[in-house]
């Protein structure tokens, strides 16, 4: 069977269950709609009551008016006649205005009949002689017109109370049942009956009792007479059944007035029958329409739906993230599929995009620490050769201080040494290896000492500003790094704006969160003081961008540059524990933004002044533990030039055997990075324990992690390469501390 079949059958089978409620709910409605037909010729007929007693109300105010008339305070009798004549031509609904002497004769009359009538025996009469400011109303049939008229009376009396005459207006039933009939468009029968059975106006059509006749003692008039009977009831008369709905108006009824509306019961039903038939064909044909419109969908647009479906699954399953369903879905479980299918195919794409760039960024964290090491490690060996060489020239120029020309050649390599240890330096910023002397520092009050230097290092073609927010947080920072760092940023922007422009130098604090990554593309949350230095030049594109912090990698011409102040910045900044950030794009300026930790609470020590060396030479035994020959051969002749006793050793092991067999030994100096499985730290500690009291001086061409001294040892560090001056004043230093 196919899935077009399936679903008709299932269709079919779920619109049978709800035709057959919407059937049942039709019946019903039937029946609520045959209800309502019968509750409205109640409302119908109270609403016909409600008009007329409006129309009572209007008269009785006519009545009030004319009875101040002048024109009928007159025993003239045309003129008063004349006078109701004119009113009555304004109210049309009057068959006639009358006035009646208190005898109970009419005096005038707006017919100007100037007929002789004796009214003492009718109802509303004799009434009105008892009261006072209200009208009387009777339902009767007009002695002038011979129409059935609603006679409505009211007393005119004088200041003292005495009856001066009657007013009497008769108000026509006739038209007020026309009126009523055409608003009720001719539907329903309406039928006035006084209180003794008389007919006062009938239907026009399908009524035996004509007007005048009585219908005293029938079903109908006992229903309409019942003080609190039901609302409606079904009358058979002569075969023709009919449903009436009877007006309980109490003033109406009090007046003897019975209003009445009907209607045929065949006619009633047959609009409700008519109604459930258009309504039962709509639901056959919306049936039909819907089963027509569910084959044209299986036979058409399932089919091709599903095609795309299947196009689709075939396209994720060659790997072709980039396949979508295009525009429009159609609607319910199919188009949700598809919208499934599309977003799925976007997150594997996003997926793959997000392992891709981590890849990227994977790759280049690795690259810039493979970098690092490589920098690192040819730094460390590069300061060892520096050192030989920087002591070497030393003592070269003061063995050569009589020929000028020699000694100058031997300074020139002591220069040529100390630039090559700035070179070093920038490499093992780098690589987070240099030695830093960080301290709890205002980073914006350093930038304001170096104010004067680095507007002078602009020129004047380029407009410098410096804005520091209030309240910033304090910093561990290496003061002297951080010069240099500064130093180096606003000078490649200088470089980058030849032609003049602006530099901003701002400080202020900052929290960053897991959406703010460094150059690196790593999430570095949490509370920040950030420096920033931006400039108008010239800017870079995203190749050069990524390749801003590699060292040696520079845009500028041959001797211009090095390529390692932005490298230099970058592994100062890891170093301290902050990150970097910074965008640029051509010809719209860059900025670059160094953020370093908040410190959390301010330290309330103050780093002790150095020592200061009164004699830089000695007499006490020192332990020399250098692993290159070279350092060791040249620390060996400085130290005994110096007039120290040394023994040397290559090795941590070979130290602490000669610690064991030698007592007169007063001052480790050891190498902090050693092969052999022992750095320098460790052979302290164990060194300290062989000789408790024992002084420890580390030296260093780089270190991999911060030099942590071991408890209880006082120990100092001399950074590679070092004159021979800053050997003998860090010896004098170390061995003058007092202990602990």
């Amino acid at each position: 069977m196919s899935l077009r079949t399936r679903l008709l059958i299932l269709v079919i089978a779920a619109i049978l269950v709800p035709a057959i409620l919407v059937g049942l709910r039709f019946v019903q409605n039937r029946a609520s709609e045959i209800d309502a037909a019968l509750a409205n010729l109640a409302a119908s007929a109270d609403d016909i009551a409600s008009d007329l007693g409006e129309k009572i109300q209007g008269t009785a105010q006519l009545h009030y008016g004319l009875a101040r008339a002048r024109d009928l305070d007159t025993r003239d009798k045309t003129a008063c006649s004349a006078f109701l004549s004119d009113v009555r031509e304004e109210y049309p609904q009057f068959t006639g205005i009358l006035t009646i002497d208190p005898d109970g004769k009419l005096f005038c009359d707006s017919l100007r009949t100037n007929r002789t009538l004796d009214l003492n025996d009718r109802g509303y009469f004799k009434e009105v002689k008892t009261l006072h400011g209200v009208v009387a109303v009777e339902p009767v049939f007009g002695r002038l017109t011979g129409l059935s008229v609603l006679q409505i009376a009211y007393p005119v009396r004088s200041d003292t109370g005495a009856l001066k005459f009657v007013l009497l207006a008769s108000f026509n039933l006739n038209k007020f049942v026309e009126f009523h009939h055409k608003r009720l468009l001719a539907e329903k029968d309406i039928l006035f009956v006084d209180a003794k059975g008389t007919v006062l106006a009938a239907p026009k059509s399908g009524w035996s009792v004509p007007v005048g006749g009585s219908i005293a003692g029938s079903d109908l008039f006992r229903f309409a007479a019942a003080p609190d009977g039901e609302p409606f009831r079904e009358i058979t008369d002569g075969g023709r059944t009919q449903i009436w709905g009877v007006a309980r108006s109490p003033a109406i009824r009090k007046a003897g007035l019975y209003i009445l509306v009907g209607r045929s019961k065949d006619g009633l039903i047959a609009a409700a029958n008519r109604r459930l038939y258009e309504d039962m064909a709509i639901l056959a044909v919306a049936s039909l329409l819907l089963l027509a419109g569910l084959w044209i969908l299986t036979s058409v647009s399932i089919g091709r739906q599903v095609g795309r479906l299947a196009a689709m699954a075939k396209s994720l399953g060659r790997g072709d993230l980039g396949a979508r369903i295009p525009e429009p879905h159609p609607g319910g479980e199919l188009g949700g599929l598809m919208t499934l299918l599309n977003s799925t195919a976007e997150s594997l794409e996003q997926q793959r995009a997000a392992i891709a760039d981590l890849s990227h960024k994977l790759s280049q964290s690795q690259k810039m620490e493979a970098m690092g090491q490589l920098t690192g490690g040819v730094a460390h060996d590069f300061n060892n050769l520096l050192t030989v060489i920087l002591g070497n020239s030393e003592h070269l120029a003061d063995r050569l201080a009589g020929n000028e020309e020699l000694q100058g050649i031997a300074d020139d390599i002591a220069t040529a040494a100390e630039r090559g240890s700035d070179l070093t330096r920038s490499l093992l910023a780098f690589a987070r290896k240099q030695p830093l002397r960080p301290r709890e520092l205002d980073i914006a009050e350093q930038v304001t000492g170096m104010k004067q230097l680095l507007q002078r290092t602009l020129g004047e073609h380029i407009e410098s500003s410096f804005t520091f927010a209030p309240d910033l947080w304090l910093a561990s920072v290496d003061p002297g790094q951080l010069a240099t760092a500064v130093l180096n940023l606003v000078l490649n922007a200088r470089d980058a704006m030849p032609d003049g422009g602006k530099l901003t130098v701002e400080v202020r604090n900052t929290s960053l969160g897991e959406s703010d990554l460094d150059v690196n593309g790593e999430p570095r949350p949490g509370d920040y003081v950030m420096l920033s230095v931006k400039d108008t030049g010239s800017g870079m594109s995203s190749e050069v961008l990524q390749r801003a912090f590699e060292p040696f990698f520079t845009t500028k011409e041959v001797g211009k540059g090095t390529g390692l102040g932005l490298s230099m910045v970058y592994g100062f900044a890891q170093q301290s524990g902050g990150l970097v950030q910074m965008q640029s794009e051509p010809g719209q300026g860059s900025v670059v933004r160094l953020f370093f930790p908040r410190l959390a609470t301010s330290s309330s020590e103050e780093p002790s002044p150095a020592a200061r060396v009164a004699a830089p030479e000695g007499h006490e035994t020192i332990l020399v533990v250098e692993d290159d020959d070279m350092v060791r051969a040249y620390v060996e002749n400085e130290l005994k030039a110096l007039g120290y006793r040394v023994i040397t050793t290559a090795n941590g092991p070979a130290a602490l055997d000669v610690l064991r067999q030698s007592a007169d030994i007063q001052l480790l100096f050891t190498d902090v990075v050693m092969p052999g499985g022992m750095f320098g730290p460790e052979l302290a500690r164990q060194a300290v324990q062989l000789r408790p009291g024992l002084k420890v001086l580390f030296t260093s061409g780089y270190s991999q992690d911060p030099v942590k001294t071991p408890d209880g040892i006082d120990a100092r560090i001399l950074t590679k390469p070092f004159r021979r001056k800053e050997l003998a004043a860090m010896l004098r230093a170390a061995l003058s501390e007092l202990p602990r």
